[in-house]
């Protein structure tokens, strides 16, 4: 039974997904981009003492991250030039991961490169629409590097779950643990894998909303910043999965096997 409503689900939500995925998937660079505008100050001023690069340096570091990502995310959602804008927020991810020294940060780290998986889908997305023009064309050579980022995107888009792993010994940690490792190791093989996927969208939404209650801390209070920036990090990675969730695996994974066998 539970696949029938896996497919009625997605007959039902075929057209809003991949729109509703977009929106997901690009939450973090459009609130990163609006507080960059908002923090315009503190922002500069960060990246000048950490980096002592003076003035005109940081301040163009913060305008470049902030036209970036909205631009970025103009292009996504109004589906221009996806790949352009897929590449310049890969940029924008590796920028941010030097900048804000996060390579020396697993936890971020992992985040951002699981970011950088849901771009890689939405790429490997774009590049399939731009396939559907030359329908009679055959396609076998040109499609093996999008399977591959479908497959990179989905074992990237794995490593952020892994950050959500709690190494304690409670009940609840413990079959949270088990669970999530058992979807994250379908998603990443590519095994139910839409069921998969969903199952975790819905688990990582409700941790999301549970853990990362930003709205309920005065905005003053740091923690305030840190938990809206982890919940857009959040909502990021579950737009990823949505898109798998719509796209399906691609090619590298156990469900194109399957059918073979």
């Amino acid at each position: 039974a539970g696949h029938l409503t896996t497919a009625e689900f997605l007959r039902v939500t075929k057209q809003y997904l991949p729109h509703v995925a977009r929106l997901c998937l690009i939450s973090t660079f459009l609130e990163d981009g609006i507080r960059m505008w908002f923090q315009w100050g503190e922002q500069r001023d960060y990246i000048d003492t950490t980096w002592s690069c003076g003035y005109l340096l940081a301040s163009s570091f913060v305008f470049l991250n902030l036209l970036g990502q909205l631009t970025g995310c103009v292009l996504v959602l109004s589906r221009n030039f996806v790949q352009y804008a897929c590449f310049g927020l890969f940029g924008i991810i590796a920028l941010q991961t030097i900048a804000y020294s996060i390579l020396w940060d697993l936890k971020f780290l992992m985040r951002n490169l699981a970011l950088g998986g849901g771009l890689l889908l939405l790429l490997a997305e774009s590049r399939s629409e731009g396939r559907s023009m030359f329908a009679g064309v055959p396609t076998m050579r040109e499609s093996s590097p999008k399977q591959y980022m479908q497959l990179g995107g989905r074992v990237l888009l794995v490593l952020m779950f892994m950050t959500l792993l709690h190494l304690d010994a409670s009940f609840f940690s413990i079959v949270q643990n088990i669970v999530g490792t058992a979807l994250m190791i379908l998603v990443a093989i590519g095994f139910k894998t839409k069921l998969a996927a969903l199952t975790l969208v819905i688990w990582l939404f409700a941790i999301n909303v549970y853990v990362n209650a930003f709205w309920t801390i005065p905005a003053y209070k740091p923690m305030h910043d840190f938990l809206k920036y982890d919940f857009f990090q959040t909502m990021s990675v579950i737009g990823g999965l949505l898109l798998v969730v719509a796209l399906g695996p691609g090619g590298v994974s156990m469900d194109e096997k399957k059918k073979e066998w």
